[in-house]
């Protein structure tokens, strides 16, 4: 059924737009049976779960950090991951930048935007995060390629939109920019009940996880 399920979403997608299986909860055959099926992008929410897979898959795919970050876990994410898509601090971004150095890396980041404005949530409020994307300038070992955004809890994913589209306006407005360490080039928006619109709106990286799997369980 996995397999069907990720053939059934890459022909639904355009070329450009990049798979991420959202693996959060998922088993080690879950995630080898999506990766046999075409899978080239893995999405994780929690280290701890990372370092439990990894030995088995290691880097015959991408490995995406979507969750949220706390520092004390930040060298060992630049260690294993291939892009962090949910940066929302200065404090962040320079210990990505130290740990990064640590192992001569350049480490590839999008920005988490809060585009629904939502204390509970992490994530830059849209109106701070071109500060943001300034205050990356001295960091050599930083990229930062994108933004990533959530958008609020909606029973209708087409009310996801303004959201989507708000955050593609500020992937524009940076893109067409020249700024040091940043390179605009990933939007990621949307997961299983959504990534249409969000692919509508100029999502080119789309973060699946329940359409691949079905309903999550916990191991």
């Amino acid at each position: 059924m996995i397999k069907e399920n990720v053939q059934k979403i890459f022909k639904e997608i355009p070329e450009d737009v990049l798979l991420v299986a959202a693996v959060k909860s998922r088993s080690i055959n879950e995630i080898k049976e999506a990766v046999d099926a075409g899978v080239k992008i893995i999405g994780e929410n929690y280290l701890q779960e990372t370092e439990k897979l990894f030995p088995y898959i290691e880097h015959i795919v991408k490995w995406h950090y979507i969750g949220s970050i706390q520092k004390k876990k930040i060298k060992k994410i630049v260690k294993i991951f291939d892009m962090i898509e949910t940066v929302d601090s200065v404090d962040v971004l320079r210990e990505i930048d130290e740990r990064a150095k640590g192992v001569d890396k350049i480490m590839p980041v999008l920005i988490e935007v809060n585009s629904g404005r939502e204390e509970q949530k992490s994530g830059v409020y849209p109106e701070q995060v071109e500060r943001l994307v300034n205050a990356a300038a001295p960091f050599k070992n930083v990229l930062i390629q994108g933004l990533m955004t959530m958008g609020p809890f909606a029973d209708d994913p087409e009310k996801l939109r303004p959201y989507f589209k708000l955050t593609k306006e500020l992937f524009d407005f940076l893109k067409a920019r020249e700024t040091k360490n940043v390179q605009m080039k990933y939007l990621s928006m949307g997961m299983s009940d959504s990534y249409k619109i969000a692919i509508q709106e100029g999502a080119n990286i789309v973060r699946i996880g329940t359409l691949i799997f079905g309903p999550r369980h916990d191991r």
